[in-house]
């Protein structure tokens, strides 16, 4: 475990208190859980008496950063196939041209060739972050959602073990 006491995580942060702990704080917070040591992270839960409000806070900041994220990627791709088309015609007018040498049509072919393998391999690429972006959001989101359950749970297991022994004494 990378962070083994809640004073690491909050110089990680870069927070003095517990109350400093803003939305942006938040979402680094869950982004870090993975690296607490399970008892700390429970204790740090333990200190938010609305955890819930918490956990849909963070949820709703991660869904927004990856829809944004989402949207400026998907933008760029477009602009990324739009150069590659622009630079595909522009060699396709050059090879019309009628008074070209045979290696200087394939030197246009060849440009083309190596255009199209390029955009290959950038909608490879993007696919692959696309891919690591999902799992970022399902990794972070998984850990808010479990760090919620172990707390409510916690909770409830705390609440019943004083039922019973209340019933106990009564």
């Amino acid at each position: 475990m990378k962070y083994k006491n809640e004073d690491q995580i909050k110089q990680a942060l870069g927070i003095e208190s517990w109350r400093n702990l803003s939305k942006d704080k938040m979402v680094k917070f869950v982004a870090m859980m993975p690296d607490m040591d399970t008892e700390v992270a429970l204790k740090i839960v333990e200190q938010f008496p609305e955890f819930k409000d918490f956990a849909l806070n963070v949820m709703d900041v991660i869904k927004k950063s990856h829809e944004s994220t989402l949207s400026a990627n998907k933008e760029s791709q477009e602009y990324v196939h739009l150069a590659f088309q622009d630079l595909r015609e522009t060699l396709k007018r050059e090879l019309d041209r009628g008074e070209l040498t045979w290696d200087q049509r394939r030197e246009i072919l060849e440009k083309m060739q190596q255009a199209v393998r390029e955009e290959a391999l950038k909608d490879s690429e993007n696919k692959r972050f696309l891919d690591g972006a999902f799992k970022r959001v399902v990794m972070v989101g998984g850990a808010a959602v479990a760090l919620g359950v172990a707390f409510v749970g916690g909770r409830i297991m705390a609440q019943s073990q004083d039922d019973s022994e209340d019933e106990v004494e009564n």
